[in-house]
Protein backbone atom coordinates (compact mmCIF):
# COMPACT_ATOMS: atom_id res chain seq x y z
CA UNK A 1 0.00 0.00 0.00
CA UNK A 2 1.09 3.57 -0.61
CA UNK A 3 2.28 5.69 2.32
CA UNK A 4 -0.68 8.01 1.84
CA UNK A 5 -3.20 5.16 2.09
CA UNK A 6 -1.43 3.68 5.12
CA UNK A 7 -1.48 7.09 6.83
CA UNK A 8 -5.21 7.49 6.21
CA UNK A 9 -5.98 4.01 7.57
CA UNK A 10 -3.82 4.62 10.63
CA UNK A 11 -5.49 7.94 11.36
CA UNK A 12 -8.91 6.30 11.00
CA UNK A 13 -7.84 3.61 13.44
CA UNK A 14 -6.50 6.06 16.02
CA UNK A 15 -9.52 8.37 15.84
CA UNK A 16 -11.73 5.30 16.32
CA UNK A 17 -10.50 5.10 19.91
CA UNK A 18 -11.91 8.51 20.78
CA UNK A 19 -15.14 7.66 18.92
CA UNK A 20 -15.52 4.45 20.96
CA UNK A 21 -14.85 6.37 24.17
CA UNK A 22 -17.69 8.76 23.31
CA UNK A 23 -19.85 5.73 22.47
CA UNK A 24 -19.29 4.19 25.92
CA UNK A 25 -20.47 7.38 27.64
CA UNK A 26 -23.51 7.65 25.38
CA UNK A 27 -24.51 4.14 26.43
CA UNK A 28 -25.13 5.35 30.00
CA UNK A 29 -27.11 8.32 28.73
CA UNK A 30 -24.54 11.10 28.95
CA UNK A 31 -22.99 13.30 26.26
CA UNK A 32 -19.34 14.24 26.56
CA UNK A 33 -17.64 17.02 24.63
CA UNK A 34 -14.39 16.41 26.48
CA UNK A 35 -12.97 13.08 25.33
CA UNK A 36 -10.20 14.93 23.53
CA UNK A 37 -8.73 15.72 26.95
CA UNK A 38 -8.16 12.05 27.78
CA UNK A 39 -6.83 11.50 24.27
CA UNK A 40 -4.34 14.27 24.94
CA UNK A 41 -3.44 12.98 28.41
CA UNK A 42 -2.63 9.60 26.91
CA UNK A 43 -0.58 11.23 24.16
CA UNK A 44 1.55 13.26 26.56
CA UNK A 45 1.99 10.37 29.01
CA UNK A 46 3.15 7.97 26.29
CA UNK A 47 5.43 10.58 24.74
CA UNK A 48 7.00 11.32 28.12
CA UNK A 49 7.50 7.69 29.15
CA UNK A 50 8.93 6.49 25.85
CA UNK A 51 11.03 9.56 25.00
CA UNK A 52 12.24 10.90 28.33
CA UNK A 53 12.28 7.70 30.39
CA UNK A 54 12.87 5.17 27.61
CA UNK A 55 10.14 2.80 28.77
CA UNK A 56 8.71 0.03 26.62
CA UNK A 57 5.66 0.87 24.52
CA UNK A 58 3.48 -1.67 26.34
CA UNK A 59 4.26 -0.12 29.72
CA UNK A 60 3.80 3.39 28.35
CA UNK A 61 0.39 2.59 26.83
CA UNK A 62 -0.67 0.83 30.03
CA UNK A 63 0.15 3.93 32.07
CA UNK A 64 -1.60 6.11 29.47
CA UNK A 65 -4.73 4.02 29.91
CA UNK A 66 -4.55 4.07 33.72
CA UNK A 67 -3.73 7.77 34.12
CA UNK A 68 -6.44 8.82 31.63
CA UNK A 69 -8.94 6.51 33.33
CA UNK A 70 -8.00 8.02 36.71
CA UNK A 71 -8.68 11.55 35.48
CA UNK A 72 -11.99 10.36 34.01
CA UNK A 73 -12.86 8.74 37.34
CA UNK A 74 -12.25 12.00 39.18
CA UNK A 75 -14.35 13.90 36.62
CA UNK A 76 -17.21 11.40 36.88
CA UNK A 77 -17.26 11.59 40.68
CA UNK A 78 -17.08 15.39 40.76
CA UNK A 79 -19.93 15.67 38.25
CA UNK A 80 -22.07 12.86 39.66
CA UNK A 81 -24.97 15.25 40.29
CA UNK A 82 -24.80 16.65 36.77
CA UNK A 83 -26.44 15.15 33.71
CA UNK A 84 -27.50 16.07 30.21
CA UNK A 85 -26.47 19.55 29.09
CA UNK A 86 -24.76 20.30 32.40
CA UNK A 87 -22.49 17.26 32.21
CA UNK A 88 -21.67 18.07 28.58
CA UNK A 89 -20.58 21.59 29.57
CA UNK A 90 -18.59 20.23 32.52
CA UNK A 91 -16.74 17.76 30.29
CA UNK A 92 -15.96 20.52 27.79
CA UNK A 93 -14.72 22.79 30.57
CA UNK A 94 -12.42 20.06 31.83
CA UNK A 95 -11.06 19.49 28.32
CA UNK A 96 -10.35 23.18 27.80
CA UNK A 97 -8.73 23.43 31.24
CA UNK A 98 -6.43 20.56 30.30
CA UNK A 99 -5.61 22.01 26.86
CA UNK A 100 -4.79 25.45 28.26
CA UNK A 101 -2.67 23.88 30.99
CA UNK A 102 -0.47 22.29 28.33
CA UNK A 103 0.65 25.76 27.27
CA UNK A 104 2.24 26.18 30.72
CA UNK A 105 4.01 22.81 30.94
CA UNK A 106 7.66 23.07 30.00
CA UNK A 107 10.21 20.36 30.70
CA UNK A 108 12.70 19.83 27.92
CA UNK A 109 15.93 17.87 27.65
CA UNK A 110 18.64 18.20 25.02
CA UNK A 111 19.48 14.92 23.29
CA UNK A 112 21.34 13.83 20.18
CA UNK A 113 18.07 14.07 18.24
CA UNK A 114 17.33 17.59 19.48
CA UNK A 115 15.13 19.13 22.14
CA UNK A 116 12.80 16.57 23.71
CA UNK A 117 9.88 17.06 26.07
CA UNK A 118 6.78 19.22 26.48
CA UNK A 119 7.58 22.83 25.66
CA UNK A 120 4.38 24.78 26.20
CA UNK A 121 2.80 26.13 23.00
CA UNK A 122 5.60 24.63 20.90
CA UNK A 123 4.39 21.17 21.84
CA UNK A 124 6.23 17.92 22.40
CA UNK A 125 8.78 17.37 19.65
CA UNK A 126 11.04 14.50 18.57
CA UNK A 127 8.88 11.57 19.70
CA UNK A 128 11.16 9.17 17.86
CA UNK A 129 9.99 5.77 19.14
CA UNK A 130 8.80 4.73 15.69
CA UNK A 131 12.24 5.54 14.20
CA UNK A 132 14.40 4.25 17.03
CA UNK A 133 12.66 0.87 16.87
CA UNK A 134 12.64 0.73 13.06
CA UNK A 135 8.86 0.48 12.95
CA UNK A 136 7.61 1.13 9.42
CA UNK A 137 4.25 2.84 8.79
CA UNK A 138 2.86 -0.52 7.65
CA UNK A 139 3.97 -2.22 10.87
CA UNK A 140 2.55 0.57 13.00
CA UNK A 141 -0.75 0.20 11.17
CA UNK A 142 -0.74 -3.46 12.19
CA UNK A 143 -0.10 -2.47 15.83
CA UNK A 144 -2.91 0.10 15.79
CA UNK A 145 -5.43 -2.13 14.01
CA UNK A 146 -4.60 -5.08 16.27
CA UNK A 147 -5.18 -2.92 19.36
CA UNK A 148 -8.48 -1.60 18.00
CA UNK A 149 -9.59 -5.09 16.96
CA UNK A 150 -8.83 -6.44 20.43
CA UNK A 151 -10.93 -3.63 21.95
CA UNK A 152 -13.83 -4.24 19.56
CA UNK A 153 -13.80 -8.00 20.23
CA UNK A 154 -13.83 -7.32 23.98
CA UNK A 155 -16.77 -4.93 23.66
CA UNK A 156 -18.69 -7.35 21.43
CA UNK A 157 -18.06 -10.14 23.93
CA UNK A 158 -19.34 -7.91 26.75
CA UNK A 159 -22.33 -6.66 24.75
CA UNK A 160 -24.58 -9.51 25.88
CA UNK A 161 -23.30 -9.40 29.46
CA UNK A 162 -25.39 -8.25 32.39
CA UNK A 163 -23.01 -5.31 32.81
CA UNK A 164 -23.77 -3.82 29.39
CA UNK A 165 -27.48 -4.61 29.54
CA UNK A 166 -27.78 -2.80 32.86
CA UNK A 167 -25.71 0.12 31.54
CA UNK A 168 -28.01 0.49 28.55
CA UNK A 169 -31.02 0.46 30.85
CA UNK A 170 -29.42 3.17 32.98
CA UNK A 171 -28.91 5.23 29.84
CA UNK A 172 -32.48 4.69 28.73
CA UNK A 173 -34.29 5.29 32.03
CA UNK A 174 -32.54 5.67 35.39
CA UNK A 175 -35.79 5.53 37.35
CA UNK A 176 -36.71 2.15 35.87
CA UNK A 177 -33.16 0.96 36.48
CA UNK A 178 -33.30 1.97 40.14
CA UNK A 179 -36.70 0.32 40.56
CA UNK A 180 -35.20 -3.09 39.74
CA UNK A 181 -32.15 -2.65 41.96
CA UNK A 182 -29.61 -1.26 39.49
CA UNK A 183 -27.32 1.48 40.84
CA UNK A 184 -26.90 4.17 38.14
CA UNK A 185 -23.95 5.67 40.04
CA UNK A 186 -21.85 2.52 39.58
CA UNK A 187 -22.49 2.24 35.84
CA UNK A 188 -22.15 5.94 35.11
CA UNK A 189 -18.84 6.25 36.93
CA UNK A 190 -17.57 2.93 35.58
CA UNK A 191 -18.31 3.64 31.92
CA UNK A 192 -17.00 7.22 32.04
CA UNK A 193 -13.80 5.89 33.61
CA UNK A 194 -13.46 3.15 31.00
CA UNK A 195 -14.11 5.67 28.22
CA UNK A 196 -11.32 7.88 29.52
CA UNK A 197 -8.90 4.97 29.52
CA UNK A 198 -9.82 3.97 25.97
CA UNK A 199 -9.31 7.53 24.72
CA UNK A 200 -5.97 7.73 26.56
CA UNK A 201 -4.75 4.50 24.99
CA UNK A 202 -5.62 5.79 21.53
CA UNK A 203 -3.92 9.09 22.32
CA UNK A 204 -0.74 7.23 23.23
CA UNK A 205 -0.67 5.52 19.86
CA UNK A 206 -1.42 8.85 18.20
CA UNK A 207 1.65 10.46 19.79
CA UNK A 208 3.94 7.65 18.69
CA UNK A 209 2.69 7.73 15.11
CA UNK A 210 2.54 11.50 14.76
CA UNK A 211 6.01 11.98 16.35
CA UNK A 212 4.91 15.49 17.39
CA UNK A 213 2.01 16.73 19.49
CA UNK A 214 0.89 20.18 20.60
CA UNK A 215 -2.01 21.59 22.67
CA UNK A 216 -4.01 22.77 19.63
CA UNK A 217 -4.36 19.16 18.46
CA UNK A 218 -6.70 18.43 21.37
CA UNK A 219 -9.24 21.17 20.81
CA UNK A 220 -13.02 20.98 20.97
CA UNK A 221 -13.47 19.89 17.34
CA UNK A 222 -11.68 16.60 18.01
CA UNK A 223 -14.20 15.83 20.74
CA UNK A 224 -17.14 16.97 18.62
CA UNK A 225 -16.07 14.73 15.76
CA UNK A 226 -15.60 11.76 18.09
CA UNK A 227 -19.10 12.29 19.44
CA UNK A 228 -20.53 12.74 15.94
CA UNK A 229 -18.99 9.45 14.77
CA UNK A 230 -20.77 7.58 17.57
CA UNK A 231 -24.11 9.25 16.90
CA UNK A 232 -23.87 8.61 13.16
CA UNK A 233 -22.85 4.99 13.56
CA UNK A 234 -25.46 4.35 16.21
CA UNK A 235 -25.40 2.97 19.74
CA UNK A 236 -26.68 -0.48 18.89
CA UNK A 237 -23.31 -2.17 18.52
CA UNK A 238 -19.59 -1.40 19.10
CA UNK A 239 -19.02 -1.28 15.34
CA UNK A 240 -21.19 1.84 15.10
CA UNK A 241 -18.45 4.39 15.89
CA UNK A 242 -16.20 2.79 13.27
CA UNK A 243 -18.84 3.37 10.63
CA UNK A 244 -18.95 7.04 11.61
CA UNK A 245 -15.17 7.30 11.31
CA UNK A 246 -15.24 5.63 7.90
CA UNK A 247 -17.92 7.99 6.61
CA UNK A 248 -15.99 11.11 7.66
CA UNK A 249 -12.30 10.30 7.27
CA UNK A 250 -12.57 7.43 4.80
CA UNK A 251 -15.36 8.53 2.49
CA UNK A 252 -14.76 12.27 2.53
CA UNK A 253 -11.03 11.77 2.07
CA UNK A 254 -11.87 10.46 -1.40
CA UNK A 255 -13.20 13.93 -2.27
CA UNK A 256 -10.07 15.69 -1.10
CA UNK A 257 -10.25 17.96 -4.13
CA UNK A 258 -13.28 19.54 -2.44
CA UNK A 259 -11.22 20.30 0.67
CA UNK A 260 -12.69 23.78 1.04
CA UNK A 261 -16.16 22.29 1.32
CA UNK A 262 -15.39 19.10 3.27
CA UNK A 263 -16.92 20.35 6.54
CA UNK A 264 -20.03 21.52 4.69
CA UNK A 265 -20.30 18.11 3.04
CA UNK A 266 -19.76 16.37 6.36
CA UNK A 267 -22.40 18.48 8.09
CA UNK A 268 -24.91 17.87 5.30
CA UNK A 269 -24.14 14.16 5.32
CA UNK A 270 -24.63 13.93 9.08
CA UNK A 271 -27.97 15.73 8.81
CA UNK A 272 -29.13 13.42 6.00
CA UNK A 273 -28.09 10.28 7.86
CA UNK A 274 -29.84 11.34 11.06
CA UNK A 275 -33.01 12.18 9.12
CA UNK A 276 -33.02 8.71 7.55
CA UNK A 277 -31.65 6.93 10.64
CA UNK A 278 -32.70 8.98 13.71
CA UNK A 279 -30.95 6.53 16.08
CA UNK A 280 -27.85 6.14 13.93
CA UNK A 281 -27.06 3.56 11.26
CA UNK A 282 -26.66 0.67 13.71
CA UNK A 283 -29.42 1.51 16.16
CA UNK A 284 -30.41 -0.58 19.22
CA UNK A 285 -33.74 -1.21 17.50
CA UNK A 286 -31.99 -2.63 14.43
CA UNK A 287 -29.83 -4.93 16.56
CA UNK A 288 -32.92 -6.17 18.44
CA UNK A 289 -34.66 -6.89 15.13
CA UNK A 290 -31.65 -8.81 13.83
CA UNK A 291 -31.42 -10.84 17.05
CA UNK A 292 -35.12 -11.75 16.86
CA UNK A 293 -34.72 -12.95 13.27
CA UNK A 294 -31.69 -15.02 14.19
CA UNK A 295 -33.60 -16.60 17.08
CA UNK A 296 -36.52 -17.47 14.77
CA UNK A 297 -34.17 -19.06 12.25
CA UNK A 298 -32.45 -21.05 14.98
CA UNK A 299 -35.74 -22.31 16.36
CA UNK A 300 -37.16 -23.09 12.92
Amino acid sequence: MSLYFVTILTNMTLISFIAISAYLILIVGEVSFGQQAFFGIGAYITATLTTLLGLDIVIALFFSFMVSASFALVLSVLTIRLSGFYFAVASLSFAELFRLSLYKIEYTVETNSGTVGPNGPEGFQNIRWIFENNVSPDNFLVIAVSSLLALIILLIFMENSKLFKNARLVGKDQIVAQSIGIRPFFYRVGFITLAGGVAGFGGGLFALFNTYIEPSMFGIMLGVHGLAYSIIGGLGYPLGPLIGVFIDIGLLESVRFLSEYRMILFGGLVAAILIIFPEGIISPRLISRIKRKLVKKTNA
